[in-house]
């Protein structure tokens, strides 16, 4: 992990005491991947099943994070980066640009299986790091980091946010004829991922221009969301996001 430019960042990484996790713990983290892997093998893209199978996660013990970064770096050059809790937006964006993915260290309760108001280990690397195996996705999170870190604009930040909250937290993908999830708070949720897939969801066709304009509705069940034809239009679309940003007609 390379800390010294991580001038915003740096004071809030830390490291992850794996031993200190305690069996109650290890177990609510296998009911917490009991109760949505199986319909995840239903509905998730083949890229977060194969990443999963690639970082090395386990069904039955929490994720040990130098282990996943073995795997991880070689092949993307991310890594999890454990951090001490919810991240400034400054110090998040820096991280991302850097290719490290902030990474809580602590679990949900077992009071609190379907729902949290902050993100913790499960969301984090369950929902999102199977998907940092692949480099097109993890491309887009770095240019979306670097682009949000260069800008004093709170406007440009705001629609941005919607750019990434509608991909890598919530994005769909049509696979074979199929709507299939990726995002991270699917992955995560199963309310979340029986929503979209029971039809209680609208999906429209990944534009980024309506993406743009969707404002976000963080505490409620989406009635509205995109599905992506690939991997590389996400990657475009942030490409595209970063020439209007830079011409003011974001």
């Amino acid at each position: 992990m390379h800390t010294d430019s991580l001038f915003t960042a740096e004071p809030f990484i830390i490291h992850q005491d794996y031993a200190t996790y305690t069996n109650e713990q290890h177990a609510v983290w296998a009911e917490l991947v009991r109760r949505v892997y199986p319909e995840l093998e239903k509905h998730a893209a083949r890229e977060y099943l194969e990443g999963f199978e690639i970082v090395g996660l386990q069904r039955d013990r929490l994720p040990n994070l130098d282990l996943i970064n073995k795997r991880l770096m070689p092949r993307t050059g991310w890594n999890c980066t454990s951090v001490s809790g919810f991240l400034p937006a400054a110090a998040f964006f820096e991280l991302l640009a850097a290719r490290q993915f902030p990474t809580t260290t602590w679990l949900r309760s077992k009071d609190s299986l379907e729902y949290i108001p902050e993100p913790d280990i499960f969301h984090d690397v369950f929902g999102h790091v199977p998907m940092h195996a692949h480099s097109v996705f993890t491309e887009s999170m770095e240019r979306y980091g670097r682009l949000c870190a260069s800008t004093q604009s709170e406007q440009i930040i705001e629609k941005l946010s919607r750019a990434f909250w509608y991909t890598v937290e919530f994005g769909l993908i049509r696979q074979a004829g199929q709507v299939k999830a990726f995002g991270s708070g699917l992955m995560s949720s199963h309310g979340e991922c029986m929503n979209v897939m029971n039809g209680n969801c609208a999906i429209h066709e990944f534009s980024l221009d309506e993406v743009l304009a969707t404002p976000i509705r963080p505490n409620q069940q989406h009635s509205l969301l995109f599905a992506v034809d690939s991997f590389e239009q996400i990657y475009d679309a942030m490409h595209e996001s970063e020439r209007r940003a830079m011409n003011g007609t974001l």
